[in-house]
Formats: structure tokens, C-alpha cells, sequence
């Protein structure tokens, strides 16, 4: 080969490292292409108002996949599998306290928060004091959770959104688009200040990046662990609240569409699994980008299971690129 053609070469697989390391801008072209590709399949798939309702959609996914992208930044192989019934749960809860009437709005609001934030307590205790792994804690809290569902709800749904609430998360609010997306607006805002304003944040990434380091630098990482946790459960909640709004009941096993969404999500967006790298900002592409495939998987008739195992697919593929945080840092 000559040294042209191997300058060439060199040039093209530097070209694509480079891509594969900007992965919000992936995402962003993979927007726009699957939008494309959308409407050739469904003409109107990318008309105004349908890309409104896909936003409501990924807004709801965005809320989840905030305090995901906490727990998985803060490294030690960090995720939340008890997200799913932190939503289920939190729906219930609302959809209890509210019953219908607008006064019960922010009763519901501070009741679905704190539960979600207790449930993510108890993970970050386990994760932290119990040295339970994540993984493992989760997926008990998931089952704590089912358990208490099945206990609460009897087999019978219960409980309605206030029409207020429901208002807020589908009609339009200002400029057009409903209030759940100016509220995903504000929580991307807060959360790129917490990050990347605040010691809070700073620490995050050092304790992601090299836990033990970031104790011998005196930091409180166990401190820290669990208010990830505690924050992971927090937002769930609230997505639980919200979802209700958008459905207007709550019925069985409503979050676990949101379990693997959510790790995806944030995966799509540049976060690896090994923390320590990475942003909201990405996941909140990611979200879009991966409501914007499910609503095209839904288009083709593509049933529920073959949806779930495209997106397990998915996440393995972007593991691939993405998941090695630790080689790439190295």
C-alpha cells in the first residue's frame, strides 16, 4: 500500500472514531434520518403535531432517564432496575391522592416524590452500607415493589388524574407546546447546572471516574452515592405523577415500559455504564431518538416483545461503542 492510500486510511478511521465519539451528534442525525424515514413509511409521521405528541412521549422517558443518567454517571457499574416500579408505584399513588380533583394536585405532587425518593433511598443504603451491587439491589427493590403493587391495587386500578394535570401534560401551555415539555426543559437546565456548576457536580464525575481516588481526596462518596439514588427515585416518581396525567388512569405495570427505555436512553447519549463520562444533555436525544424508533417499530406492526428485544439489541450494540468508558478514558 502506498504511504497516499495509508494516509487515506488513517484519515477515514480517525474521521470515524471521531464520530463515534460524539454521540449526541449521532443522535441528532439519527433524528432527523429516522423522521425521514418515518414519513416515507406513514406520510404525516413527521408533521407537526406528531412530532408534538413524540416529544410529550420522550418528555415522559426524559424524566425517568434524569435520575438514571445520575446513577450510572456516579460509576461502580451503577443502574437503577427499580425505576419502573417507582413509576408504577408513584402512578397509583397519584392517581389515589388526586381522584379527580385539582386540589389534590399538590398533595399528589409531594407524596409521589417523596415515595420515589424513599424507594431510592433504601438503594443507595443497600448499594452503599450493605455493599449490595446495584444491579442486585435494584432488582430486589424492583420485586419489593411489584409485591407492594399487587398488595395496594387488589387486581383493581384505581384512582384518576385531575383534569388540570391532565391538561398540563398533553394541551398546549406556551408557544404551542404543552407544560410537560417546558417542565423537561427546566429539569435539562437544572440538571446541566448541577453537573457542570456545582461541587455536587464535580464530584459525580470524580467518584464516576475513580472512586477510590475521590476517597483519598476526602470526598463523601458514600454521601453522594445514595443521594444519586435518592434523586433517581425522585424523578421516577415524578414521571409517574406526569405519565398519569397523560393517560388519565393508572393501570398494571405502567413503568416497566420505562426500565430499559431508560438505560438506553442514556447510554444513546454518550453516558458508558462505567460512569464518570457524559451528560443529560445526550440523554435527552437519546430519549427522542428512541421514542421516535418505537413509534416506527409501532407503525411496521411490530408487537410489544419484538419492540423489547430490538431495544435489548440496542443497547448491546451501543455497549459496543459506547460502554467501554474506562478503555476509551485509558
Amino acid at each position: 500500500m502506498s504511504v497516499e492510500a495509508a494516509g487515506k486510511a488513517e484519515a477515514s478511521r480517525f474521521s470515524l472514531t471521531n464520530l463515534i465519539r460524539q454521540p449526541l451528534l449521532v443522535a441528532l442525525v439519527l433524528i432527523v434520518l429516522l423522521l425521514a424515514l418515518g414519513d416515507m413509511l406513514s406520510p404525516g409521521f413527521a408533521s407537526p403535531q406528531q412530532i408534538l405528541r413524540l416529544l410529550i412521549v420522550a418528555a415522559l422517558l426524559g424524566i425517568v432517564a434524569a435520575g438514571q443518567n445520575l446513577v450510572i454517571l456516579g460509576g461502580r457499574e451503577g443502574i437503577d432496575l427499580s425505576v419502573g416500579g417507582i413509576v408504577s408505584l408513584s402512578a397509583i399513588i397519584a392517581g389515589n391522592v388526586m381522584n379527580g380533583a385539582d386540589s389534590g394536585i399538590l398533595p399528589a405532587i409531594l407524596a409521589c416524590v417523596a415515595a420515589g425518593a424513599l424507594f431510592g433511598t433504601f438503594n443507595g443504603i443497600g448499594v452503599t452500607l450493605l455493599r449490595i451491587p446495584p444491579l442486585v439491589m435494584t432488582l430486589g427493590m424492583l420485586g419489593v415493589l411489584q409485591g407492594l403493587l399487587v398488595v395496594i391495587r387488589q387486581g383493581v386500578p384505581s384512582g384518576r388524574a385531575a383534569p388540570a394535570l391532565s391538561e398540563f401534560v398533553t394541551r398546549p401551555f406556551l408557544l404551542g407546546l404543552p407544560g410537560i415539555i417546558w417542565l423537561w426543559v427546566l429539569i435539562g437546565l437544572l440538571m446541566a447546572f448541577l453537573l457542570r456548576r456545582t461541587v455536587f457536580g464535580y464530584r459525580v464525575y470524580a467518584i464516576g471516574s475513580n472512586e477510590q481516588a475521590a476517597f483519598l481526596a476526602g470526598m463523601p462518596v458514600r454521601l453522594i452515592r445514595i443521594s444519586l439514588f435518592t434523586l433517581s427515585g425522585a424523578f421516577a416518581g415524578l414521571a409517574g405523577l406526569c405519565l398519569i396525567g397523560y393517560a388519565g388512569s393508572s393501570f398494571a405495570n405502567v413503568g416497566e415500559l420505562y426500565m430499559l427505555p431508560s438505560i438506553i436512553a442514556v447510554v444513546l447519549g454518550g453516558t458508558p455504564l462505567s460512569g464518570g463520562k457524559g451528560g443529560y444533555t445526550g440523554t435527552m436525544a437519546g430519549a427522542v431518538l428512541l421514542v421516535i424508533l418505537q413509534s416506527i417499530l409501532t407503525t411496521i406492526n411490530i408487537d410489544e416483545s419484538g419492540r423489547q428485544m430490538i431495544f435489548g439489541a440496542t443497547l448491546l450494540v451501543l455497549m459496543l461503542f459506547y460502554g467501554r468508558g474506562r478503555a476509551m478514558r485509558a
